[in-house]
């Protein structure tokens, strides 16, 4: 794994596959590109999960994030698309993935995304 931005998750097994419990991850960091004004938009991304037998790799997932800081994407399709790709990656038993945005135009919004594998 090298450290430029990068759209792959890696994963490792589960070491609790029997057990269910929370992780948790606040990434305050968080950037990407307002697609109407060329501006970057500032956020915590907020990531609750838990697994199933697999779990997300850290670095993958610092470098994952990074590769929004260029992209213009509405909020909403930002933490919609990361719940997919995280889904996707670890199919997790749930997870929530929350973008709490900074303040822009007297604005500030939070976009949450659920997803829970045991409900219908």
């Amino acid at each position: 794994m090298g450290t430029a931005p990068s759209r792959e998750l890696e994963t490792f097994d589960n070491p609790r596959p029997e057990r269910d419990y929370e992780i948790r991850f606040d990434c305050p960091e968080f950037t990407c590109v307002c697609p109407k004004t060329g501006q970057p938009d500032f956020a915590t991304i907020r990531i609750r999960y838990v697994p199933d037998l697999r779990c997300v790799e850290l670095k993958s997932l610092k470098l994952y994030l990074w590769s929004y800081r260029n992209e213009g994407a509405f909020h909403e399709a930002v933490v919609n698309g990361i719940l997919d790709d995280l889904v996707a990656a670890t199919d997790p038993r749930e997870m929530t993935v929350e973008g709490d945005f900074l303040v822009r135009g007297g604005i500030h919004t939070v976009v949450r995304a659920d997803h829970d594998k045991r409900k219908p």
